[in-house]
């Protein structure tokens, strides 16, 4: 009952939050993610690439547990965060491609680099694009699993 109560607050949270979307859409991915490493470089803090796009209620699900609840201390501790808009699989394809991330596995996608640029986990299999139905705790679960190999 926990967990279908989390998922609902995510999904009405993430429609309030779908009104301007959590992706700009006319933001340059290449430059916003370069930004992220000299900063994380300066920090010695990974780099988490999230690729999605805001029609995707997954996308927006996923976005609000990034930001509410029990991964916001994950998230703030353990990287800098970019998110970079696909459109509909037609946008920044080539930065997914370069960081290993099949887009047509599904969105939400990530990506973790290193501080210098290297890829130390990329998700291959679609594992956040059912971010609606993982609610809270596995999302929060999904990232602890990927913060251990980004903190190397």
């Amino acid at each position: 009952m926990q967990r279908l109560i989390a998922t609902l607050l995510l999904a009405a949270a993430a429609h309030v939050h779908a009104a301007t979307g959590p992706y700009d859409e006319a933001a340059d991915a290449h430059a916003a993610v370069r930004t992220a490493l000299a900063a994380a470089a300066q920090a010695n803090t990974p780099v988490l690439v999230v690729f999605g796009a805001n029609w995707c209620p997954d996308c927006r699900v996923l976005d609000t547990a990034m930001h509410t609840g029990s991964s916001v201390p994950l998230m703030q501790k353990n990287f800098r965060v970019v998110k970079v808009d696909v459109g509909r699989m037609d946008k920044n394809v080539d930065l997914a491609e370069a960081y290993g991330v099949p887009l047509k596995k599904g969105i939400p996608a990530v990506a973790v680099l290193s501080p210098q640029g290297k890829v130390v986990y990329a998700t291959k299999s679609g594992e956040l694009a059912d971010a609606r139905n993982m609610g809270e705790d596995g999302i929060y679960r999904f990232f602890s699993r990927v913060t251990a190999p980004a903190a190397k």
